[in-house]
């Protein structure tokens, strides 16, 4: 098995929405985005599969040094391999691989969030330096535009609203809340309900808030794509269309996200991935 059919394997067993929008990329940026997204799967499975935090610990040090190995042409990992011939070309920064693993490091050390400013300090680690890398493979007119790579980041943040709004019942059942503090306490939900899976009617008003501040920031990030790498950001706007549609499928579903894990079918995220990337 070579590295990139790794990367490949690796994707498509995951059954994320990344992969449905990947597909219609030119072979070399599917390549290149499919061994990034390899890599944030490697190490977000260590954070949720590990069940001994000083081995997961263990494991990030590892990827770590890997990231290290990568830069100066002797990572052995074929995850790392399968994105040697696309660092330079693509100007993929060190440090945002790193960041990446500062991300999943937070999440063994950290379960809440006092405010949304530390949230949103957390969502950068975890998906708005993935969308600021993600960009660069995507192609943009001028190196590291910075209204594109403002755009990718402001996505990233709203992927990963998105997701924590899916997954407050499965996260609670690990022990982590990312919902802040301050606004449990201003709805009037508590962590022990969370917990318990209780939901009520000011559940529903806190989960209300949570998709409206999440559709803001989908907008707040199509606003600052500029017109000129519209198109070569098509995917990134696939996701957005795939996410977006989860969100609004959870918000028909009442928000019962302590009950189950709403998710989308593959024909549809396969649909939606179609026809943005069609129509963008």
């Amino acid at each position: 098995m070579t590295p990139d059919d790794y990367c490949q394997e690796k994707a498509a067993k995951s059954g994320s929405s990344f992969y449905y929008a990947f597909r219609f990329l030119p072979e070399h940026r599917r390549r290149a985005i499919t061994a990034f997204y390899a890599f944030c799967r490697e190490v977000d499975n260590i954070v949720d599969e590990v069940s001994d935090p000083a081995l997961a610990r263990m494991k990030l040090v590892y990827w770590r040094r890997e990231i290290d190995a990568l830069y100066v042409g002797t990572a052995q990992h074929p995850v790392m391999q399968a994105l040697k011939p696309h660092v330079a070309p693509m100007l993929l920064p060190q440090s945002a691989f790193h960041t990446v693993i500062d991300g999943m490091q937070q999440d063994l050390e950290k379960t809440r969030y006092l405010n949304f400013a530390e949230l949103s300090a957390y969502c950068y680690k975890a998906a708005g330096v993935v969308g600021e890398v993600s960009a660069r493979i995507f192609g943009t007119s001028v190196p590291d535009n910075p209204n594109t790579l403002e755009y990718a980041r402001t996505l990233g943040e709203a992927l990963q609203l998105t997701n924590i709004i899916r997954d407050v019942g499965e996260d609670a059942r690990r022990g982590r809340i990312y919902l802040p503090q301050d606004e449990l306490d201003r709805f009037d939900v508590s962590s022990s309900a969370l917990l318990r899976g209780t939901a009520n009617a000011k559940f529903l008003e806190l989960m209300n808030f949570q998709y409206d501040r999440a559709v803001k920031t989908y907008n707040r990030a199509h606003a600052a794509l500029p017109a000129e790498d519209k198109r070569s950001q098509r995917t990134g706007l696939a996701m957005a269309a795939i996410y977006r549609a989860l969100l609004e499928e959870i918000r028909r579903d009442g928000y019962r996200v302590l009950e189950h894990r709403v998710a989308l079918t593959p024909i549809r995220k396969l649909w939606l991935a179609w026809k943005t990337v069609t129509f963008a």
